[in-house]
């Protein structure tokens, strides 16, 4: 059975790149038909905040990405012993007690030498007197697990054959000194215990996935179908990283962004297919398929979110806006004709309050010094509201008639005179809609 999971860590808002490894996983169990876990990494106590696991949810639920059930680390940690333990018991763990200066000086030296600067597992040649007055000086050591020094190979679903000699890579540490267990052994214990088949995760976990692979493998679990997906960058492809704080789920939900936007382009984007809104999961799970992904780095552009907003508001019937359009004090009689001229002319939900203002209130006009006398003439043969959808055409045609003005320079002076904008509404469908005229109150 094919079991996904998203594994946020609760240290703050999750963001598009967060976004993306949760949709992959969701997709892929989707369309199999499997399980979707929502697994809280929360076994740093001191940076958790219930604050954003609440956050974390919310956000989920708003895109529609429901999970089949929810874990929290922060209450498996007599797993994560157990197989801390095991590991123990096979020779397989050790502690080791290098100050982070130590090892510094270790790398740099190990640099300077030609030599890839890998920790030298002088840990393992303490005595066990040495060892006990190592946690006498400096308090208890941390937990390295010791790799099989040989090449780590798999198929990944998107980079392809994967080879890591891991004679370069360091023995990882999976329990810090003060306790606290690390990402690499608690997700192998849960990845194992729940019965994860596929992971999706950034390609900066490569090198970690080779180190748990080897700890999969120690522990007697089965090896899941690893997929490393490209790290987003920004338009111009610099790093995104110091800006996806700004780019929270969270943010761009307040900021008017849809969910189906959101989840249409991060659907595909760094895939041969091409972006399409989408408003249905179950399309966008038929048609995702991970191996249309690529390895280079991908340009992330939340302007790309808005013209997918806009489109997806477009489509939507009256019966779908009702409810809001009624909040803004749009009365009943107007409510449908205002949203079918005005969904073409919005981006966000909340575009729609300036225009239901204009309507209501009458715009500050903007008349140009060379059209004063021209509007003024032109008001003045402005019949009394209420108007209807023939006002604008008749009226424009005694202003021609009476002034010789055509073309753009009779119609933009007289929108701009009634609506203070250069752009919007087909005249003749926002007329019906004015409830005051600038200079009649």
């Amino acid at each position: 059975m094919t079991t996904t999971r998203f594994a946020p860590s609760p240290t703050g808002y999750i963001h598009v790149g967060n976004l993306r490894t949760a949709l992959m996983n969701y997709l892929i169990a989707r369309k199999a038909g499997g399980t979707f876990i929502l697994r809280i990494d929360d076994t740093d106590q001191e940076r958790s905040k219930q604050e954003y696991i609440d956050q974390i949810q919310r956000d989920l639920e708003w895109l529609g990405l429901t999970w089949d059930r929810i874990e929290y680390q922060s209450k498996r940690l007599d797993r994560y012993a157990d197989a801390a333990e095991k590991l123990r018991q096979m020779g397989r763990f050790y502690e080791a007690f290098e100050t982070p200066t130590e090892l510094d000086l270790k790398r740099k030296k190990q640099l300077n030498m030609g030599k890839p600067p890998v920790y030298d597992r002088a840990a393992l040649a303490l005595s066990a007197d040495e060892k006990a007055a190592l946690r006498d000086q400096r308090g208890p050591g941390v937990w390295r697990f010791m790799l099989d020094q040989q090449r780590i190979d798999w198929r990944d679903g998107i980079l392809g054959d994967i080879s890591i000699d891991a004679a370069s890579v360091s023995d990882p540490v999976l329990i810090r000194a003060d306790g606290q267990v690390l990402y690499t052994l608690a997700s192998v214990v849960d990845d194992t215990e729940m019965g994860v088949s596929n992971v999706v995760r950034g390609s900066d976990h490569v090198t970690n996935t080779a180190t748990q692979i080897q700890i999969i493998q120690a522990l007697g679990g089965t090896v899941p179908a690893f997929a490393h997906h490209s790290l987003l960058t920004g338009p111009q492809g610099e790093a995104l990283s110091k800006r996806l704080g700004a780019l929270s789920i969270k943010d761009l939900r307040a900021q008017g962004v849809e969910p189906w936007a959101l989840l249409s382009l991060m659907a595909r984007l760094g895939s041969a297919d091409p972006v399409e809104l989408q408003t249905s999961l179950e399309d966008l799970a038929a048609g995702f398929d991970i191996t249309r992904f690529g390895a280079a780095p991908t340009k992330f552009d939340e302007k790309d979110l808005y013209p997918l907003t806009a489109t997806y508001l477009q489509g939507l019937d009256f019966a779908a806006m009702a409810d809001e359009i009624a909040a803004l004090g749009v009365p009943a009689d107007l409510a449908a004709q205002f949203w079918q001229v005005m969904r073409d002319n919005i981006t966000t939900r909340a575009d729609l309050a300036p225009w239901w203002a204009l309507c209501r209130d009458g715009a500050q006009p903007v008349i140009a010094e060379d059209d004063r006398a021209f509007v003024a003439q032109a008001m003045a043969l402005l019949p009394e509201g209420p108007f209807d959808a023939g006002t604008w055409g008749a009226w424009t045609a005694a202003v021609k008639e009476a002034t010789g003005r055509k073309g753009k320079a009779l119609f933009m002076p007289l929108r701009l005179a009634l609506t203070g904008q250069a752009s919007g509404p087909n005249m003749g469908d926002l007329m019906p809609l004015l409830q005051k005229i600038p200079g009649r109150g």
